[in-house]
C-alpha cells in the first residue's frame, strides 16, 4: 500500500491564520492554515490567483452570517469535524466505548513544502489531548494539477479506540450545480448518471469488498451543461480496492463539497495503545470540461516510475476461444495462428489447474493438472509459444477458493466466513482469507513458484465474487479491511520476487478498478463483456479515470459472447485500438479474409500505439448522443487519431461537421482518412468531398470549432481520421499534395 504518512516536522506557533497556495498547470489550491483548528480549502480551482492576491481572497470570502445558525460561523475542513457546527458527515467517526466520540484537533506541528508550478505538499500533525487521539494529515498537488489527501488517526490511550470511518472532503463552489457520477454492472460497467446537486447527501457506498462494477469511480460536481469540452468540473475518487464512501454533501447554509474514504465494517480497526489508522487517499482533479479534468489524472499516472514503459504487447487470451477445454494441440494450433497475426502475448486462462475442468471445483489448488497437462504438455505448450516469439501470460484467482477442492478440504479455516457458517456461495467458490499468515504464504509461494518454472511474463488476476460475510475466522471480526491490505501485501512480494512479471487487474471484468489497484498491477480488464458496441461506453467513462494504455480491450468473434450481437470486424478492431489491443477470439475457425484483415489491424495498432499510449484521450458526441468521438492527440499537438462512431440512428442525417477537439490553434494540419478500408474507393452516397488520401488541410482552429463533414456510417461503424502537422497556421504555403479540394 502507499508508505507511512511522514512526521510533521516545524512546530506550529503562528499568532495569525496561515495563507498556503499551491499551483500547478493551471490549478490552484489555497489552504488557510489556523491556529487552534484543522486547515480548511479557502479555494480550489482554477489558477488566476498570485500570493499577494490571498488575503484579500480571504476578505472576499467572508460570508454573511445569515443562517439562523453559530453566531461565529466557522469553514468545514479537510477532515469536517462536528464541533464546528458542521452537520454533514464527520471526517472522523469513533469512539472509545461511548467516550471520545466528537475530536476537536488542534495544530501541533507542519511541514510545508513548495514548488513553484509544480505544486508542493503540507504535512500536519494535530492533537486532541482530552480524546487522547493524534491526527496526521497530509495534502500534496502534483505537478498535472492532481490532489491527493490521506489521514492518519493514533489512539494515545491505554483504551481501545473504535473507528468506524475516516473520511477527507473539498468544497466545490456554489456554482457547481449538477452531479455525475457512475453506475454499471457485471459485463456492463460505467454507467454514467447524472443530476441536479441537491440540498442533502448524495451517497454512493461499495459494500462489495472490492471495488464493485457500481462504483462511483470519479463522483464529479461542475457548472450546469458540463461536458467533456466545457464547463468547470470538480472530480473525487476514493482510492481503495474495498469497501468505501463516496458523496456530494450540501447543507441548507450553502456548503457544497466532496466527501470520501474507506466504509469499514463494525468492528474492522479497533486501536489498541499507539497503534494508528491510515486512511486511502482521496484523489481529487478540476478541469475546464471532463477531458481535462481527466487528463491530469492520467499525468499523473504516466509520470509514475512504475508506469509501463515498454509498447503494449498484443494480447491473445484463450477464454472465449475454447473456454475450459484445454486441449493440446487446438491451443498449440491456435498460438500458430495468433503468431501470424501479430500477437505478442499469449495468455491462457481458467482451466489448467487442479481439478478446475468447470467452475465447481479445483480454485485454490494452484498446481499443473495432471489429466490435462500430464507428461510435460503443459512446459511443451510454453514452450512452442515463445518459440513463436511471444511472451506467455497465465490465469489465476489467487484470492478465491471452491469449496470442492483439496486447499478448502485442508484449510477450512483459511475461508472468510461468520463463524458457524458459510458465506452463501457466489460463482460456486468462497473467498481464501489470504490476511492468515498461513494462506497468504501459500498462494504467494505458488505464484512466484510456477512463475519461475515456467518463465510466465503475464498474469491476467481474476477476483470473481463478492465478499459477502467476510469475517475472520482468526479474529471473529469483519475481515474486508484486512483482506484489502493483505492483497496489496501479496501484490508487491510478488513483484519484488518476480520483477519482470506484469500482472493485469481483473474481477468479473472491472469490479475491481481504482488507483490503488494500480500500484500493484500494470493494466486492468476492464469488463467481461468484448461486444464493441457496449464496450464504446464502457472505455469511454473508464478513460474518466484511466490512460488507455493500462485498458485491456480485446477483439471478440464477429457474434458476442455475452450479448450475442454481431458486428463487423472493422467496427470491434476500431473499438479496441484506442486501449491495450488484444485478441479473444477462436482464429482457428476464423477465414482467411479475416485472418488477413485482423493482421491489418494489429500492424496499424502497433504503427500508432505510442500515440494511442501517451496522447491526450478526447471525447465528444452529437447527433443525440448518437455519433460518439473519441481520439488520443500526441503531447506536442503536431498528431492526432479519431475515431467516429455511429452508435444509434439519429432523427435527421447525414450528421454534418463534426469538430475535432484537443488541436492547436495556431497549428495548420493535414487531415485524412486512415486505418485499414480508410482509403476505399470514394463513394458520393457515403464519403464527403475531401475523403481521399489527399484529404484536406485547414488550422487547428478552424477543425477545433468548425470542424469537418464525416462519412453517413452505418450503424456500429466507424471510421479512423489521422491528423498531421503541416507548419504553423501563419504560412499558407504548402505542398500542393496537401491542399486537397473538392470533387466533381
Amino acid at each position: 500500500m502507499s508508505p507511512p504518512l511522514p512526521d510533521a516536522l516545524n512546530s506550529f506557533g503562528a499568532e495569525k491564520p496561515h495563507l498556503v497556495r499551491f499551483a500547478a498547470n493551471g490549478v490552484a489550491l489555497v489552504l488557510e492554515l489556523p491556529e487552534d483548528s484543522l486547515p480548511h480549502a479557502l479555494f480550489w480551482g482554477s489558477d488566476s490567483l498570485a500570493d499577494a492576491d490571498l488575503e484579500q481572497l480571504k476578505l472576499s470570502s467572508g460570508r454573511p452570517n445569515a443562517a439562523n445558525g453559530l453566531d461565529d460561523p466557522l469553514p468545514v475542513a479537510l477532515l469536517p469535524e462536528a464541533w464546528t457546527g458542521w452537520t454533514g458527515t464527520a471526517g472522523l467517526g469513533g469512539h472509545r466505548l461511548g467516550e471520545a466520540w466528537s475530536p476537536k484537533f488542534t495544530p501541533e506541528a507542519v511541514s510545508i513544502t513548495e514548488t513553484e508550478g509544480l505544486g508542493g505538499s503540507l504535512v500536519m500533525t494535530a492533537l486532541d489531548a482530552a480524546a487522547q487521539l493524534s491526527m496526521t494529515l497530509q495534502v500534496e498537488m502534483v505537478p498535472s494539477g492532481l490532489v491527493r489527501m490521506r489521514a492518519s488517526v493514533q489512539n494515545l490511550a491505554p483504551a481501545p479506540y473504535v473507528v468506524d470511518g475516516l473520511h477527507l472532503a473539498l468544497p466545490v463552489p456554489g456554482y457547481a450545480d449538477d452531479v455525475l457520477d457512475l453506475a454499471g454492472r457485471w459485463a456492463k460497467e460505467r454507467i454514467p448518471q447524472r443530476g441536479r446537486f441537491q440540498v442533502g447527501t448524495h451517497l454512493r457506498e461499495g459494500r462489495h469488498g472490492r471495488t464493485g462494477a457500481d462504483a462511483a469511480f470519479v463522483l464529479t460536481a461542475g457548472e450546469s451543461g458540463f461536458g467533456f469540452d466545457q464547463g468547470e468540473v470538480w472530480g473525487l475518487h476514493v482510492a481503495f480496492s474495498g469497501n468505501h464512501r463516496t458523496s456530494a454533501e450540501r447543507t441548507s447554509t450553502g456548503e457544497r463539497l466532496l466527501l470520501g474514504g474507506e466504509l469499514l465494517l463494525p468492528g474492522e480497526v479497533v486501536l489498541a495503545q499507539d497503534e494508528s489508522y491510515s486512511s486511502p487517499y482521496i484523489y481529487a482533479t478540476y478541469g475546464n470540461g471532463l477531458d481535462e479534468s481527466a487528463a491530469r489524472i492520467h499525468e499523473f499516472l504516466r509520470a509514475r516510475v512504475e508506469h509501463p514503459r515498454s509498447p503494449r504487447p498484443v494480447v491473445m487470451n484463450v477464454w472465449e476461444a475454447v473456454y475450459f477445454d484445454h486441449d493440446w494441440s487446438k491451443l498449440a494450433e491456435l498460438a500458430v495462428v495468433a503468431a501470424g497475426v501479430g500477437v505478442e502475448r499469449f495468455v491462457l486462462d481458467d482451466g489448467w489447474f487442479g481439478a478446475r475442468r468447470d467452475d465447481t471445483a479445483g480454485l485454490g489448488d494452484w498446481h499443473v493438472s495432471t489429466d490435462v497437462w500430464g507428461d510435460g504438455r503443459f512446459e511443451s505448450l510454453v514452450d512452442h509459444v515463445t518459440s513463436l516469439g511471444m511472451e506467455f501470460g497465465l490465469w489465476f484467482e489467487p484470492e478465491m477458493v471452491n469449496v470442492d477442492s483439496d486447499l478448502a478440504r485442508r484449510h477450512p479455516e483459511w475461508m472468510l466466513q461468520v463463524p458457524g457458517r458459510l458465506p452463501v456461495e457466489f460463482r460456486n467458490q468462497q473467498v481464501l482469507d489470504i490476511s492468515h499468515p498461513g494462506a497468504f504464504d501459500y498462494i504467494r509461494d505458488s505464484i512466484v513458484g510456477l512463475v519461475r518454472e515456467h518463465g510466465i511474463r503475464f498474469i491476467k488476476w481474476d477476483h470473481n465474487r463478492d465478499l459477502v460475510d467476510a469475517g475472520s475466522t482468526r479474529t471473529g471480526r469483519a475481515g474486508v479491511h484486512e483482506q484489502t491490505l493483505a492483497t496489496y501485501r501479496l501484490l508487491r512480494e510478488i513483484r519484488l520476487a518476480c520483477p519482470d512479471l506484469e500482472i493485469e487487474s481483473c474481477s468479473s471484468g472491472g469490479s475491481r478498478i481504482d488507483l490503488a489497484i494500480l500500484e500493484h498491477t500494470d493494466r486492468v480488464w476492464a469488463s467481461d463483456c468484448i461486444d464493441a458496441h457496449e464496450r464504446h461506453q464502457i472505455q469511454r467513462w473508464t478513460a474518466q479515470l484511466l490512460p488507455p494504455e493500462l485498458v485491456g480491450s480485446h477483439v471478440g468473434a464477429d457474434q458476442a459472447h455475452t450479448t450475442g450481437r454481431r458486428l463487423d470486424l472493422s467496427f470491434r478492431a476500431a473499438t479496441a485500438l484506442f486501449g491495450h489491443f488484444g485478441i479473444e477470439w477462436d482464429l482457428t475457425n476464423a477465414s482467411s479474409e479475416d485472418l488477413a484483415a485482423l493482421r491489418e489491424w494489429v500492424d496499424f495498432y502497433k504503427s500508432h500505439r505510442d500515440l494511442i499510449h501517451t496522447g491526450r484521450v478526447v471525447r465528444a458526441s452529437s447527433e443525440d448522443d448518437a455519433l460518439w468521438l473519441h481520439g488520443a492527440v500526441s503531447p506536442d499537438r503536431t498528431r492526432a487519431l479519431y475515431s467516429v462512431s455511429l452508435l444509434e440512428r439519429p432523427v435527421t442525417w447525414p450528421a454534418g461537421r463534426l469538430r475535432l477537439p484537443g488541436l492547436d490553434d495556431a497549428t495548420l494540419y493535414h487531415v485524412f482518412p486512415t486505418g485499414p478500408g480508410g482509403t476505399e474507393d470514394f463513394d458520393a452516397r457515403v464519403h464527403p468531398a475531401w475523403w481521399s488520401p489527399e484529404g484536406v488541410t485547414l488550422p487547428g482552429e478552424v477543425l477545433s470549432r468548425i470542424g469537418v463533414e464525416i462519412p453517413a456510417l452505418r450503424v456500429d461503424h466507424s471510421a479512423l481520421i489521422g491528423v498531421e502537422r503541416v507548419g504553423p497556421a501563419s504560412s499558407r504555403s504548402f505542398d500542393a499534395h496537401h491542399a486537397g479540394g473538392s470533387r466533381a
